[in-house]
């Protein structure tokens, strides 16, 4: 995620384990007012693989405590679907364990949906994931076989990073939360 995110902000980032690293993620991410987690509190594997289908024995983490905490947060992305494990299913899953539901807004990429907490509405939005392994889904999709048409240089980065530019630039002053698994 940090890639696209570097790419659409011009952040600049350091990729090693610096603290300057670190540093500049946190300034960027209180500047643009997001907040971060892994909607995945802990898992068991059998094979080390950042795979969401080989996780099991999965805990969650408890987003809606965090929206209840958090009264200015509207939306929260998802990066990545509503596959087995996926954060948007994932998600689904503890809003059904509360006798809630997601309603669709709009089934074309990226997915936009939204649920009641008390008496706010939030909004979710389900980004293609960041992972290689969403490389084949990207290729498939319509979209991105039109934008490589027009420009055969055209890449599954830069089809991440025009969706991503879109949901980000557009919501830009707004709370938001970024969810991940």
């Amino acid at each position: 995620m940090w890639p696209i995110l570097d790419k659409i902000f011009s952040l600049s980032l350091r990729y090693d384990n610096s603290e300057e690293a670190v540093r500049q993620r946190q300034a960027f991410l209180c500047r643009e007012k997001i907040g971060i987690c892994d909607i995945v509190e802990s898992c068991c594997r059998d094979k080390i693989d950042a795979s969401d289908l080989g996780m099991k024995d999965i805990r969650l983490r408890d987003i809606l405590a965090q929206i209840t905490l958090h009264p200015t947060i509207d939306t929260l992305i998802f990066t990545g679907g509503n596959s087995k494990n996926g954060p948007e299913y994932l998600f689904r899953r503890q809003l059904q364990s509360h006798g809630m539901k997601l309603r669709s807004i709009s089934h074309e990429p990226p997915r936009v949906h939204s649920f009641f907490h008390g008496e706010r509405e939030i909004t979710t939005i389900s980004l293609t994931s960041p992972s290689n392994a969403a490389n084949r889904a990207i290729g498939s999709s319509r979209l991105y076989k039109l934008r490589k048409q027009e420009n055969p240089a055209f890449s599954t980065f830069d089809f991440r990073v025009e969706q991503y530019k879109k949901v980000f630039l557009s919501r830009q002053g707004e709370e938001k939360v970024c969810r991940d698994s």
